[in-house]
């Protein structure tokens, strides 16, 4: 695979979805959990999402259960959860792997472009990373970074 947008990705109702539906768009993807001690990171990344949305900027969350089982069995579940406490609207996926052997191939890509402090390795829920409009993976975050801070390098972005 040679860019991110011949990636295919799945909905929460298991619909396939091409991620070249976001080619010229600054991406910001996320591994989410409900159940995280960073899940108020959601109300931060949704103020992203409606301050730059008509900008380009398109948030996408992937639920993840790879760290302490921090997400619902039930995507239903997750997804009702983020929008009932967050209002969370941007695009939200199928639960995904981040990690490991069965790390989905959105994952493996934005790990083999961009490393973190444990090399390729994904350290636990709320990774982010910013994708320019030309598909590059420009930076990665870790779990702890605010995302109303990543505002600046966004707008360099837009």
């Amino acid at each position: 695979m040679s860019t991110i947008y011949d990636i295919h990705v799945h909905k929460p109702d298991g619909e396939t979805q091409s991620m070249n539906d976001y080619n010229g768009k600054v991406l910001l993807i996320v591994n989410t959990a409900s159940k995280c001690g960073f899940t108020p990171q959601f109300k931060e990344l949704q103020a992203l999402y409606e301050q730059y949305k008509e900008q380009g900027l398109v948030v996408l969350g992937f639920p993840c259960d790879q760290f302490n089982n921090q997400e619902f069995d039930n995507m239903k579940e997750t997804m009702e959860f983020c929008q009932l406490n967050f209002g969370v609207n941007f695009p939200m996926y199928a639960k995904v792997d981040v990690k490991g052997e069965q790390a989905a191939p959105l994952f493996a890509y934005l790990t083999q472009a961009k490393k973190g402090l444990l090399g390729s390795d994904i350290k636990w829920n709320f990774t982010k990373f910013l994708i320019n409009r030309k598909g590059e993976v420009v930076d990665r975050y870790a779990p702890q970074t605010n995302p109303a801070k990543l505002a600046k390098d966004i707008e360099k972005l837009l």
